[in-house]
């Protein structure tokens, strides 16, 4: 004779799967974030970056006028 799940069963079952969900979900959300977040902890280093290359420039430039004069 066959025996058939409980509801009770089903019931776990379905709230399991739910439960999984939700948290692939949250995974997702947290990857998008921290690549988010690196994307704007690469973009202040570019900045920062440029930043002294200018002031490298200008400080040469500087420089190079003190030398003609």
């Amino acid at each position: 004779m066959a025996v058939t799940p409980s509801k009770d069963y089903k019931r776990r079952e379905r709230e399991q799967r739910k439960l999984n969900k939700r948290m692939a979900r949250e995974a997702t959300k947290d990857q998008e974030s921290a690549a988010k977040q690196a994307a704007v902890e690469e973009t202040e280093e570019e900045i920062q970056a440029r930043l002294e290359a200018e002031f490298e420039a200008e400080l040469e430039a500087e420089r190079e006028s003190q030398m003609v004069a």
